[in-house]
């Protein structure tokens, strides 16, 4: 059997073989539930990182009117379904979004501020958005 460490590929094909043929005493059992514990992790992370990417351009669609147009909302629109199809396989991560909400804001407003060159204090301290707003396919907010 290939280590874990030698050739990730390789070692999760022979695992998903072991697992297939039933045999179970042959697995590598610690590498397995870490790799199976880290696939929750990384829809987090998705998540999350769509979330910053959304509120960064609805910031941005509110504070920097001037530069709305197709691209910022394409990107919102995607943001949302990425999201929504993420929960639509994971079901159990439909509150994360709420969760992750104010860490990913105040990583959304440096980003914002990065891409707009508006001072970082241009935008509120805490979200101005419910996360129902956030996820609303048809919410884009109303320029400041």
């Amino acid at each position: 059997m290939t280590p874990f460490e030698a050739d990730y590929a390789l070692w999760s094909a022979e695992q998903a073989a072991l697992l297939r043929a039933g045999a179970l005493d042959a697995l590598d059992r610690e590498n397995l539930a870490e790799e199976i514990e880290s696939l929750g992790r990384r829809d987090r992370r998705e998540i999350e990182n769509r979330l910053k990417v959304l509120l960064a351009h609805l910031l941005k669609w509110r504070h920097q009117p001037e530069g709305q147009g197709g691209s910022w909302r394409a990107t919102i629109r995607d943001q949302r379904v990425q999201i929504a199809k993420v929960i639509k396989e994971s079901p159990s991560l439909r509150g994360h979004p709420a969760k992750a909400l104010a860490e990913e804001y105040a990583n959304a407003v440096l980003d914002a501020a990065d891409e707009t060159g508006l001072p970082e204090n241009t935008f509120p301290a805490a979200c101005p958005f419910t996360i129902e707003e956030i996820l609303d396919s048809d919410f884009l907010p109303d320029a400041s």
